[in-house]
């Protein structure tokens, strides 16, 4: 007895997979390596071509009146922000004798809190003793500004309480008028009234006391507070190295143009949703990874290697496409150049047997127009491909990138190798190839990677095609068994081994 399972669903796929981002911004190097590069010249040319202006920088000790050891540095901020005052620029400005608005005049310089009670004034100018003159005016003004308002705070307040001292002296007056103008002290209640007023008298010549002390003290802390506003460190012009600040901003420009390149190429992966990986490629053609191409740009060992693996790879379609009675074509998806070369190698591959002819279907007449080599096999275009005897094999290479002919595809055979570029087209025309080969009863015998990430190790066969490609050629099968009934068990479909030198194709 037969027993039919219903298959599981799949998993969803996650909102963001992480392997792939990783591994398109990873391939997408050129990008972020030109934007970091060009930050790097970026900055560097700044630091060149703006220089900084001559700068000059001074260091003053700031004593405040109401300074605590817990102080979070609100008192120094406040002493920065007076800075940028109109008072004190017009009072610098004074001092330089310069004509400038105070307004303008407040660009040429900035102070920042080191401490609680150390101020750092940097002033800039036209030439070094510019600046210098500058940072020692605003720091004179400073000093003389903060100087006067302490004076003028201590002064205010020995003035209040000596305003309350002389009130108590007015009061202790009346008092000892009222004493002195007391009756005798044989009545009782003359009596009581003369100690209230005694008592009374006592207590305003203390308080008369205590705000004539205070009034003193508020006098004598303020030479302090004077004393201990200074300037400590005199205004000095300061030394800038080029090489040193071209290679500062040089690496700021390097980090921020190399963010910006990874998250542009981020943002680009996630928006285009363009497949790197064997699994999702495989996936969304619904056909297997039979092979890989690497990338044949770069050094010459790097040319070596690849022009071996295609080799290599030649050879195994050859003995794949040997049994096949029916005619074969190679469709490419971002890489015409590379399956013109291939088919081109399957064809000298399979000439030792008889005569082989190649069907150019791909745009512009690639293959057809190239001035052909000795032992090249013969090319025709697709207009000449009814002329071509039956007695020799015909491999038809073609395109099914966006702007092709779908119709035209059947008659260059009716099986196919697609030979498709990672990361180069979107996963929705991925399914648009699918569907269109199913629709005209194409079968794609697998898939050729071309320019693969080194360092993928997903997998790429197919072990259940219903599930992948419900349109594609295992529908055709699961038709022929019978209404759409399903094996109970699958075998999977096993990639042509074309190994490279470092990995082997899955």
């Amino acid at each position: 007895m037969t027993t039919h399972t219903n298959p599981e669903p799949p998993a969803a796929a996650p909102l963001l997979d992480l392997q792939v981002l990783v591994v398109a911004v990873r391939r997408r190097r050129r990008l972020w390596g030109s934007m970091a590069l060009l930050g790097l010249l970026l900055g560097a040319a700044v630091a060149i071509l703006l220089p900084a202006p001559p700068t000059a920088v001074t260091k003053v000790l700031v004593a405040h009146q109401a300074d605590q050891p817990n102080d979070p540095g609100t008192l120094i901020r406040t002493d920065a922000a007076l800075l940028h005052t109109t008072r004190i620029a017009g009072r610098a400005q004074q001092t330089l004798g310069s004509r400038e608005k105070p307004e303008d005049f407040m660009q040429h310089y900035d102070g920042i809190g080191l401490t609680n009670n150390l101020l750092q004034i940097t002033a800039t100018g036209d030439s070094d003793a510019q600046a210098v003159a500058r940072a020692r005016a605003v720091a004179d003004a400073f000093v003389a500004d903060h100087v006067r308002r302490i004076e003028e705070a201590a002064s205010a307040k020995a003035d209040s309480l000596l305003a309350q001292r002389d009130r108590m002296r007015d009061e202790l007056t009346q008092v000892n008028k009222a004493i002195g103008d007391a009756p005798p002290q044989s009545e009782p209640n003359a009596s009581a009234n003369l100690e209230s007023l005694f008592a009374q008298r006592a207590e305003l010549t203390s308080r008369i006391t205590d705000f004539a002390q205070r009034a003193a003290e508020a006098r004598v802390g303020t030479p302090q507070l004077i004393a201990g506003t200074q300037i400590v460190d005199a205004p000095r012009a300061v030394r800038h190295s080029l090489i040193r600040t071209a290679a500062t901003d040089a690496a700021i420009g390097l980090v921020l143009g190399l963010f910006l390149g990874l998250a542009a190429a981020a943002v680009g992966t996630v928006v285009a949703d363009r497949p790197v990986l064997r699994r999702d490629i495989a996936a969304d053609l619904g056909a297997s990874v039979v092979a890989e191409l690497p990338r044949g740009s770069g050094g010459p060992w790097r040319r070596r290697r690849a022009r071996a693996a295609r080799t290599r790879l030649a050879a195994s379609l050859a003995r794949t496409l040997r049994g096949s009675a029916a005619p074969v074509s190679l469709l490419e998806l971002g890489c015409a150049r590379t399956a013109g070369g291939l088919a081109l190698d399957v064809a000298r591959a399979l000439a030792a047997e008889g005569p082989v002819v190649v069907v150019d279907g791909l745009p512009g007449r690639r293959l057809a127009d190239r001035r052909p080599k000795p032992a090249d096999p013969a090319v025709v275009d697709g207009e000449h491909a009814a002329a071509v005897s039956p007695r020799e094999r015909r491999i038809g290479v073609g395109s099914v990138a966006p702007g092709g002919a779908w119709t035209e595809l059947r008659y260059l055979g009716a099986r196919t190798v697609l030979v498709v570029r990672a990361g180069h087209a979107g996963a929705a025309w991925l399914h648009t190839v699918a569907r269109h080969l199913a629709d005209q009863g194409i079968g794609v015998i697998g898939v050729v990677l071309v320019d693969p990430d080194p360092r993928d190790r997903t997998d790429g066969t197919l072990w259940d095609g219903v599930r992948t490609a419900p349109r594609g050629r295992n529908e055709q099968l699961a038709r022929q068994n019978g209404a759409g009934r399903q094996r109970a068990e699958r075998l999977p479909i096993r990639a042509a081994q074309v190994p490279d030198s470092d990995q082997e194709a899955r």
